[in-house]
């Protein structure tokens, strides 16, 4: 969400609220189910309590945080399909299940460590072609084939990364 500190403000009902996606973000989030104020918090936590409890054979354990708690019922279950023809890239499907990504606590946790911070699993893209990850700030991530990459500072840049077909940037080690 951009900071919209720089406009003059506005008085009376006229006033537009403020949107929180672009129209073609709110348009695939609201035809997956989403709606402003949308919170399963329940399902968050059973996600969270699966993903607690779940070791991998060698041990890997996954990150339970906030940020990804809050993701996961915000969106939790959604499966966003772009409404348009994506920028740079085709529009992936985007479906937002935590447990998508369960057997991968090692991968994660190698994603965290390279990082510098704690990485939890948040769902996928296609069909299982990509996994997503949040880490404890909220940044997004997508882990494929081809490697790594930043979809954005925060799940709503994320969702609009991916809803538009923005070509995200691939992480590099130093």
């Amino acid at each position: 969400m951009h900071d919209r500190t720089d406009l003059p403000a506005q008085s009376g009902p006229e006033r537009p609220a403020a949107a929180r996606f672009a129209a073609p973000v709110d348009a695939a989030l609201r035809a997956a189910g989403w709606q402003p104020g949308r919170w399963d918090i329940r399902q968050a936590e059973e996600w969270a309590d699966a993903l607690r409890s779940y070791a991998s054979p060698a041990g890997h354990q996954h990150a339970v945080f906030p940020a990804a708690v809050e993701a996961w019922a915000e969106f939790g279950g959604l499966r966003v399909t772009a409404t348009a023809p994506g920028r740079q890239i085709a529009p992936p499907v985007v479906r937002i299940d935590p447990l998508s990504g369960l057997h991968l606590a090692r991968t994660l946790g190698d994603l965290g460590r390279a990082l510098d911070t704690e990485v939890a699993p948040l769902g996928e893209e296609g069909e299982g072609q990509a996994v997503l990850a949040i880490d404890l700030t909220g940044r997004v991530y997508s882990i494929d084939h081809t490697g790594d990459w930043y979809l954005g500072r925060d799940i709503d840049t994320a969702l609009a990364t991916l809803v538009t077909g923005l070509q995200p940037e691939r992480l590099v080690s130093a």
